[in-house]
């Protein structure tokens, strides 16, 4: 009889462990590997001329768990390396600094590759908590995250191409 009890008391242990462990990764997606990245050459275009302004070898952010980590952790860009966060869909979406280690540049991208928001993103001050950190707010299905001040040394504004190689992000060919 103490065995049954004491096999009812370790599956009891172990059902209460799992369950903790589905609420913690349902409430911070983080907390999953986010496994290799896929890579893309990301070109950004003078929506005026069709001159090519850059080109950007990017990693691939398409699930929700490579969404969340992003950058964080990345300890640097290199000067035409970036990242770009596939959407499902069109939306309202908001980006924070969590856990960096560099400032940004984040560009907000419409379906069709059109850039309808550009911020440069300072670090937050240290011991800022996830709950105050900026929210970075922008519009559309594809996010870029670009080395600091790159659209400025590039001349990239609002309204301006981006256009990506393979399956990820807005066509290559603009259609």
């Amino acid at each position: 009889m103490a065995d049954r009890s004491r096999l009812a008391t370790v599956i009891l242990a172990v059902a209460v462990l799992l369950a903790v462990g589905v609420v913690a990764v349902a409430s911070n997606p983080g907390l999953l590997p986010t496994g290799e990245y896929n890579r893309t050459t990301v070109t950004l275009v003078d929506d005026d001329t069709d001159e090519t302004l850059a080109t950007v070898t990017a990693r691939i952010a398409d699930t929700q768990s490579k969404r969340y980590t992003g950058l964080s952790e990345t300890d640097s860009l290199g000067p035409n390396e970036g990242m770009l966060f596939v959407h499902d869909e069109a939306g309202d979406y908001a980006y924070v600094m969590r856990d960096m280690a560099f400032p940004i540049d984040i560009v907000f991208v419409d379906s069709e590759g059109t850039i309808t928001a550009i911020h440069h993103a300072e670090l937050p001050p240290d011991g800022t908590a996830n709950d105050d950190l900026t929210r970075y707010r922008g519009r559309g299905q594809y996010v870029l995250e670009v080395p600091y001040n790159y659209t400025v040394e590039r001349g990239v504004e609002v309204g301006d191409r981006v256009r990506a190689d393979g399956e990820w992000g807005p066509p290559a060919d603009g259609a």
